[in-house]
Parts: C-alpha cells; sequence; structure tokens
C-alpha cells in the first residue's frame, strides 16, 4: 500500500480534531461529533481511493455520523472498506475530559464485515498473547495463561474495564484473583492499543464496549501483532434484527481478529483530539495548531508517529470546516 495513503489518512484524522476541539468543553457531544463528521467527510474527498464505511459510529443514539455503506474518496485509486470513529469519546470532548481521539482504519475492499453499532464483547492482548486468550474461556483462565505466557507473576497483570455497571462482575472475579485492574471511563479503542505498546502498564483488555470500536482495535492489533476475539453483545430484539439485517448469520458467532479484519493492506490512523496516555490532543498556538497522530500500516510493519504544525488561516482557507476556533489554547 503507498506510502502516500497514510499521510493522506492522517490529514482525515487530523481535520476531524482540528475541527472537534472548538466544542471541548462546552457540553454538547453532538455539536463536536457534527464538526468531526463534516470534516472527515470534506477531506476524505481529497484522497486517491474507492471507499466505502462498511462500520460507523452514531446509529445507536441519533448521533451524527459518517453512514454505513456510505461512499469516500475521490473515486480513484484502491477500492478500500473503511471502519470510522469521527469521535472516540464525544463526552470526553463535551466535558473538557483526557483521551478522546478521531480514528479510522482501511483494509482492501471485502475485507471488514459490516459490524452493526451495538454492544461487543471483547478480550484483546499485545503480541506476546496472541493464540493464547479464548473469548469463551472465565477471566481467571485468560489472565493465568497471559501471565504464564508473559512470564509475570498474576498480581503483576492488569487489566483494563470500562467503568460500567454491567462489568461488576467481572471486576470482582479480576480483583478475587488478585491482578490489577486499569477502569476506563470511555473509549476501549487506545487501552486496546495499549496492550501492543512495551511500555504500556496494560497487559490485557477484557468486556463490553461499541462494535465499531472493536473492528477499529482490531486494525490497530493487527499492525502491532496483536491479537483479539469479539463477540456481538445485542441488548433486545431490535439489536438482534441489526446483527441479521448486517448479513451476520449466527448472532452468538465468536469473531476473531482476521475475521474482523481481513487482508494485509490495512492502514490505521488515530488523532488526539483531548490530552490521553496514548495521544496528545490539539493545542493552538497563536497562528498554528500543532496535533499529534498516530499512523499504523500493516503490510510495511511500520508505526508512524506525527506531530504536525498547521498554519490555521491556510487551513480554513481551503476547507469547508464548521468553525473557526479562537486563536488561544482551550
Amino acid at each position: 500500500m503507498k506510502r502516500e495513503l497514510c499521510f493522506e489518512l492522517a490529514r482525515v484524522t487530523e481535520a476531524a480534531a482540528l475541527n472537534a476541539i472548538p466544542w471541548r468543553g462546552k457540553g454538547n457531544k453532538n455539536s463536536a461529533d457534527r464538526a468531526a463528521v463534516k470534516a472527515m467527510r470534506d477531506i476524505f474527498r481529497t484522497v486517491n481511493i474507492e471507499g466505502e464505511i462498511v462500520t460507523g459510529e452514531g446509529e445507536k443514539d441519533k448521533a451524527p455520523k459518517l453512514k454505513t455503506g456510505e461512499k469516500v474518496g475521490n473515486g480513484q485509486g484502491l477500492e478500500m472498506d473503511i471502519a470510522v470513529d469521527p469521535i472516540e469519546g464525544t463526552s470526553l470532548v463535551a466535558r473538557g475530559l483526557p483521551g478522546a481521539m478521531t480514528v479510522i482504519a482501511v483494509a482492501a475492499k471485502g475485507n471488514m464485515p459490516g459490524i452493526p453499532d451495538i454492544p461487543m464483547k471483547k478480550i484483546a492482548v499485545g503480541p506476546a498473547g496472541q493464540g493464547v486468550i479464548n473469548i469463551n474461556n472465565k477471566a481467571e483462565e485468560n489472565i493465568c495463561s497471559l501471565a504464564d505466557i508473559k512470564g509475570k507473576k498474576v498480581e503483576d497483570i492488569t487489566v483494563a474495564v470500562l467503568n460500567r455497571p454491567r462489568h461488576q462482575k467481572l471486576i470482582s472475579e479480576i480483583r478475587k484473583l488478585g491482578a490489577g485492574i486499569k477502569l476506563i471511563n470511555e473509549g476501549d479503542i487506545a487501552a486496546g492499543i495499549a496492550t501492543a505498546i512495551p511500555d504500556s502498564d496494560i497487559d490485557l483488555l477484557m468486556g463490553i464496549g461499541g462494535g465499531p470500536e472493536g473492528v477499529l482495535t482490531a486494525a490497530a492489533l493487527k499492525c502491532l501483532g496483536g491479537d483479539m476475539q469479539a463477540q456481538l453483545y445485542p441488548d433486545g430484539e431490535e439489536e438482534i434484527e441489526k446483527i441479521i439485517c448486517s448479513g451476520i448469520g449466527d448472532i452468538h458467532r465468536n469473531f476473531k481478529i482476521d475475521d474482523l479484519v481481513g487482508g494485509q493492506d490495512i492502514i490505521f490512523s488515530a488523532t488526539g483530539v483531548t490530552d490521553g496516555e496514548l495521544l496528545n490532543g490539539v493545542i493552538f498556538r497563536g497562528e498554528r495548531a500543532s496535533t499529534h497522530s498516530l499512523i499504523l500500516d500493516n503490510l510495511t510493519g511500520e508505526i508512524l508517529e506525527i506531530h504536525t504544525l498547521h498554519n490555521i488561516e491556510e487551513l480554513y482557507k481551503h476547507s469547508d470546516l464548521i468553525i473557526k476556533p479562537k486563536k488561544t489554547p482551550g
């Protein structure tokens, strides 16, 4: 896959982050999401691909979205499947909290299933845990197996879990075993990626999060050599119907990482909106704004960390974005 496409996709996530940041701390997550969606759509028009959104965000709460089935790109170049989360952590942006980022992943056409926007049970690990995890096993079995393969004591294993009432039983099981827990308030993509980062304090991601986030996490972990399994976790008949309509025959299917994102031509791009453990947020400095992005290319194995200084006047002169932010931090 061409190196230029990596940088073109970075432009998409950068534009979304820059356009969302004026809504930081304003208490309106849908406005932030709408701004990011519009920026992504605008910049996608300049990217040399024939792209189709196969997994998107926003279906659950009627938020602004890039719709499943929507065509993006300039109609030239490679045919690509696209998974997208214009803002991972809209409420974090609305409340001015850390950890929000904009995320996309692309794969060669036919290599991403259409995962509906419903809950998904996940387990994710870094390269050391390849082939060790099993989503159908108890938490104790997975943690002990991972500790053994990593040469760690169980009490030295840290598991990332979304801080939700539905996870109280899982949290109790992990603590009873003696392993550590890192509770995350929102956004399990970054936590999933962290399992594959050598100096991260997270060994394992477990629990129920969003379906689209699962696909995006799988794309990143494929690029980083990690592993993941997942099962859709529908809540009621309406969500079961969504699974059936998406073409997934078995609602209890155990998705392995290659089922979520197949092939080798995979690129993952994320840009920080607010400061987080994985990425720095957008900072405005006079006439310029800085962004921090992570680009992963599965075909080459490259991991690119990009710090970009943007000329605000030029950016808003050539981009049909919604709001020109104030030229001051925050």
